[in-house]
C-alpha cells in the first residue's frame, strides 16, 4: 500500500515537472521570439535597405526558435500521458 502511494506522488510529480517545463519552454519561446521582433525593427529603422536581408533572418530565427518550442512542448506532453 505504502508503494502504491509513492508511486502515485513521483507520478504526480513528474507530471508537475513536465507542466513547469511546458510553461517555461513557451515563456523563453515568446521572449525570444519578442527580442528578435524588436531587435529586427530597430536594425530596419536604422537602415532600411536592407529591411529584406533582416526580415528573411528574422523569420528564420523565429521558426527555429518556434521548432525547438514545439519540441519541448510534445516531450512534456509525453510525460504528462505516460
Amino acid at each position: 500500500m505504502l508503494g502504491s502511494i509513492l508511486l502515485g506522488a513521483i507520478e504526480g510529480l513528474a507530471q508537475f515537472g513536465a507542466a513547469i517545463g511546458a510553461a517555461i519552454a513557451i515563456l523563453g519561446a515568446g521572449f525570444g521570439i519578442g527580442k528578435i521582433g524588436s531587435s529586427a525593427m530597430e536594425a530596419i529603422s536604422r537602415q532600411p535597405e536592407a529591411a529584406g536581408d533582416i526580415r528573411s533572418s528574422m523569420i528564420i530565427a523565429a521558426a527555429l526558435i518556434e521548432g525547438v518550442t514545439l519540441f519541448a512542448i510534445i516531450v512534456s506532453v509525453l510525460v504528462i500521458l505516460m
